[in-house]
């Protein structure tokens, strides 16, 4: 079993029969996490080994209790050959969210299944050395609490909120002051193998597993949080673009309001349509004297949400139902144009406004309807996220589980 996890942890330096067996059975782990129960006799066609050495190698493995025999399987006739499938049990994942305002840390198994989670309320992201030593800090004490031996976890995925360039492990907006990428410096301080991630495409691909039909293949998932992001997937995988910068949805020049955007640009989509342009326009329009149920909020001096305006609109706020309405036939004129060029099979809305519901989801779909072309939104299946607060830490532990076992 060590001489495994050392391979899988990159830790293997000898090549000779170790090295290729243990090549083979992670092409055999991979085979069994893409494609589910299999018998010898379809691994031996598929990888094209023989039928001695993957009978010997799997067997190896279940005794490692990375794969189990799960008995015979029915045939039409003559001999019931074994069919086997992976366990639960032995090999982890660890995914971690930092959010604007929490750190979300997950245990996953070889099978995607969460088994451990933690959450650290008592955070705020700031781009400073002291931050930085706190996202290491409860990582360490989340990897010492989770109650799963450290050398059987054989990656630690990380997603954070930005620009992410993940074959080079950069950040390019938070903890870019050394030359050491994010992803360097998390892995020296904790001392397991580190992927880093955007957020807005870890929670992509986790909604696109555990939401998919089995006919998908071709997904956006549409994020109206704070920002505005998609994630794109194309052909069953994530789409990055040259530099991972894509999904960069909400910085499309869409209005001609002079309005500033985060990035330093002006008209920018998320100017009018995100959560913050959102909470700007509900207290401007307090502020000038109009009625809502948040007016006691404002008058006390207490920050008006994204969150305080959705539960407002569920109780029945105009002001607030106006708002959301007028952001979702704003959002679904620029949701068209992205299913003119992707044709996608769905297009999953997730994030603060997503609870929104019908408020949100109504006017966004009316718009696409009207922008896009008849062909194209028929064939697009609109749906709520349905995902927990912790689908982001969920999802970059599934990636972290395919670039080890190589998917």
């Amino acid at each position: 079993m060590s001489s495994l996890i050392d391979f899988f942890n990159n830790q293997e330096t000898e090549k000779g029969l170790s090295h290729k067996n243990n090549l083979i059975k992670r092409n055999v782990i991979a085979y069994m996490a893409a494609n589910g129960e299999v018998t010898l006799a379809e691994l031996t066609k598929e990888l094209k080994i023989s039928v001695p050495t993957i009978t010997k190698l799997v067997q190896e493995l279940a005794e490692e209790n990375i794969v189990t025999d799960l008995g015979k399987v029915e045939t039409q006739g003559g001999r019931r050959p074994n069919i086997f499938g992976l366990t639960c049990s032995t090999l982890y994942f660890a995914g971690v969210h930092v959010g604007r305002d929490r750190m979300t840390c997950v245990i996953t198994d070889l099978q995607n299944n969460l088994v451990y989670e933690c959450v650290y309320n008592d955070f705020e992201l700031s781009d400073n050395d002291e931050c930085l030593d706190l996202i290491c800090h409860n990582i360490s004490d989340f990897i010492g609490k989770c109650g799963y031996d450290r050398s059987n976890i054989l990656g630690l995925g990380v997603c954070i909120v930005g620009r992410v360039n993940t074959s080079k492990g950069s950040s390019f907006h938070y903890f870019t002051s050394t030359e050491e990428s994010l992803r360097e410096i998390i892995e020296k301080r904790i001392g397991l193998r580190v992927l880093l991630e955007n957020d807005t495409r870890a929670r992509c691909y986790a909604e696109y597993n555990f939401s998919r039909s089995k006919t998908e293949s071709n997904v956006i998932y549409l994020h109206l949080g704070l920002g505005v992001a998609i994630g794109i997937v194309s052909d069953g995988k994530l789409y990055y673009g040259k530099n991972g910068f894509a999904g960069e949805f909400g910085h499309i020049p869409f209005f001609n309001n002079e309005k500033i955007c985060f990035c330093g640009k002006k008209g920018c989509l998320e100017t009018e349509v995100s959560g913050i342009a959102i909470e700007e326009k509900m207290n401007e329009l307090v502020r000038n004297g109009a009625n809502t149920i948040l007016r006691k909020r404002y008058e006390a001096k207490e920050q008006i949400h994204i969150d305080d305006i959705v539960n407002a609109a569920r109780n029945d706020d105009n002001l607030s139902i106006e708002l959301i309405e007028e952001a979702g036939e704003k959002v679904g004129k620029a949701v068209a144009f992205l299913i003119n060029i992707f044709n996608p099979e769905s297009v999953i809305v997730g994030g603060n406004l997503a609870a929104a519901g019908d408020y949100i989801m109504l006017p966004l779909k009316s718009a696409t309807n009207k922008y896009s072309l008849s062909l194209v939104y028929k064939d697009t299946r609109f749906r709520v996220s349905k995902m927990e607060a912790n689908a982001n830490a969920w999802g970059v532990a599934m990636l972290m589980r395919n670039t080890v076992i190589g998917l």
